[in-house]
């Protein structure tokens, strides 16, 4: 692939076409999943990177392969929702639970001489709120719509305005996950880090890694096919989103 063509490319259609591309964006902080809709180029200048380093590292990692890994994007709304929910939400929920807990440990033997402990555990108790309302209008709500919406038993078509407000909660969650970011000075643990803090840092990296991914799957491939779908029909009564608010 030409660098101009790989640059003027979105981050989310990058990672759609290779996910291998994900494992680069991670290791340069490079948002593709609420900011995903920026080119390349557009991600490199505001975080003042190298256009040619991170097209060498996309396009070696895309050259990868890996046999194991799903194509996404060829899976139907259906398969799409069960394997958010088996697998990421299923993640997510344990993991909200074992790390807030070592967070709250953590605070309470180390936040005198390391403060920014308190902040971290303030933000990541906002983002477990607002994860676990967020999956249960998911599970509740969207995707069961979703399912409908694909088999055309949905009546009320317009689903425009409850992946609106999902696509608002992930922001909220990937900001609140940049504070933690920048809390911990990009998970970088002090020299008198105990068993719980390296713990705690290890598990808040992959829990943020898990819920890239998460949400780009849903922003950048679910809601996208859902609302192509949803055009397709028609759009129809709003009533059905009302309480999504």
């Amino acid at each position: 692939m030409m660098k101009n063509e790989l640059l003027s490319k979105t981050l989310a259609e990058i990672v759609n076409e290779n996910h291998q591309a994900a494992s680069v964006f991670e290791k340069y902080g490079l948002d593709f999943c609420c900011r995903g809709k920026r080119s390349l180029q557009k991600a490199c200048e505001e975080n003042q990177l190298s256009e040619q380093t991170i097209v060498a590292e996309v396009e070696d990692a895309m050259n990868q392969q890996n046999s194991s890994l799903k194509e996404f994007d060829k899976l139907s709304l259906t398969e799409l929702v069960d394997y958010i929910v088996s697998v990421h939400h299923v993640y997510t929920k344990r993991e909200l639970q074992q790390i807030s807990g070592y967070l709250q440990k953590l605070s309470s033997k180390h936040g005198e001489r390391h403060k920014e402990l308190y902040a971290v555990l303030e933000s990541f108790m906002q983002l477990k709120d607002e994860l676990e309302l967020h999956m249960q209008k998911e599970e509740l709500i969207l995707f069961p719509g979703i399912k409908r919406l694909e088999t055309g038993g949905l009546k009320e078509k317009n689903i425009q305005t409850p992946i609106d407000v999902m696509e608002s909660d992930h922001e909220y969650a990937g900001n609140l996950l940049e504070k933690i970011r920048g809390y911990t000075n990009n998970y970088t643990l002090p020299e008198d880090a105990c068993t719980t803090y390296r713990l705690s840092f290890v598990a808040l990296q992959a829990f943020e890694k898990d819920l890239h991914q998460h949400i780009h799957l849903e922003n950048n491939i679910l809601f996208p096919k859902a609302l192509e779908l949803s055009d397709f029909y028609g759009a129809g009564s709003k009533n059905n989103v009302q309480y999504l608010q």
